[in-house]
């Protein structure tokens, strides 16, 4: 085991792949020289030279446009993000053309190409600096969508993202990457469409994603303590949703929190909301509690910014009404 950062894990997944396929390279403003806004890409220029590891000028419909051409001709590009709300500028190549060209060309081209950054409420960044996409993109037709939380699961996750042949959005929360953790020193892979078991239990299932997890297993380390049993499930993969390891879960709990930093209205609570009134009613003892960011841009005052998102005090108030009820 090796204890690494989540950057220096994701860096070390980027590298690892690199290295043994020369078609992997990497595209983003600032990646190169400077090694990235968070250091994901940092040291890689230096071994892998300009044209594997390529600044881009700050133009994301030009260069998310270029790695879809690219992946088109059998490269596997891996674009960075310097900030995931700044995609919205290419909103248009990732949709129409990134999720859509395997299909409209009748699968005579492949899109394998990763698309990757910091994203989340930070710590006063701004509106526009805290965007939370994956609802945006969940809608799509033809991504895949995951949410690293670890070291360990955001290295094997972009492992597995650029050996694949389909379109990946991986989301990384911007608070999230100087987290800590032992991880296999040997080579790994995850797959991008389970989500992962954090803690057994029998009275309530939680489901969370991103940095929400952390702050479920804080909520969890004092619920515990009081005498609760909740179980917790790390979506990771936001689309598909695993909607079939959520309904195995409720068959032993009955009740469901679900915990996510993305807006309320449309967000990807909402859709699981959906699959498990469709496919798991019956299974449930009580309504399904909701826990979900405020509907509005979020405000650059530090004490604005904490009252929009969900904290453990929240969590812990609602598993202990729903066990109740």
């Amino acid at each position: 085991m090796v204890q690494l950062f989540m950057f220096d894990a994701l860096r070390q997944a980027t590298d690892e792949e690199m290295s043994k396929d020369k078609s992997v390279f990497i595209l983003g403003e600032d990646v190169g020289h400077y090694g990235g806004s968070y250091k994901v890409t940092k040291d890689l220029h230096a071994k892998y030279g300009d044209l594997r590891v390529l600044d881009t000028p700050i133009a994301e419909n030009s260069f998310v446009g270029m790695a879809v051409g690219a992946a088109i001709t059998g490269l596997r590009p891996i674009v960075e993000g310097m900030n995931m709300s700044f995609l919205l500028l290419a909103f248009n190549q990732i949709s129409n053309n990134a999720g859509m060209l395997r299909y409209t060309s009748g699968g005579n081209f492949k899109i394998p190409i990763v698309i990757r950054g910091p994203g989340g409420v930070g710590r006063q960044l701004g509106a526009e600096h805290s965007q939370r996409l994956e609802a945006y993109f969940q809608a799509i037709p033809g991504l895949k969508i995951i949410a690293c939380s670890t070291p360990y699961n955001a290295k094997g996750l972009l492992k597995s993202a650029i050996q694949d042949e389909n379109p990946v959005i991986l989301f990384e929360h911007v608070l999230l990457y100087n987290l800590k953790e032992d991880i296999p020193e040997d080579e790994y892979y995850l797959p991008l469409d389970k989500a992962e078991l954090v803690r057994a239990g029998t009275q309530v299932t939680i489901v969370t994603y991103s940095r929400m997890r952390q702050h479920v297993m804080q909520a969890v380390a004092q619920l515990t303590d009081e005498g609760y049993d909740p179980e917790v499930w790390d979506l990771i993969s936001l689309k598909p949703i695993d909607i079939q390891t959520i309904g195995k879960s409720l068959r032993k709990t009955h009740k469901l929190i679900i915990v996510e930093e993305c807006m309320k209205t449309g967000g990807i609570a909402a859709e699981i909301i959906a699959q498990v009134n469709d496919n798991y009613f019956d299974l449930l003892d009580a309504p399904i509690i909701r826990l979900s960011s405020h509907d509005i841009p979020t405000p650059y005052n530090g004490r604005l910014e904490k009252a929009t998102v969900i904290y453990p005090e929240q969590i812990v108030s609602s598993v202990k009404t729903i066990i109740s009820n």
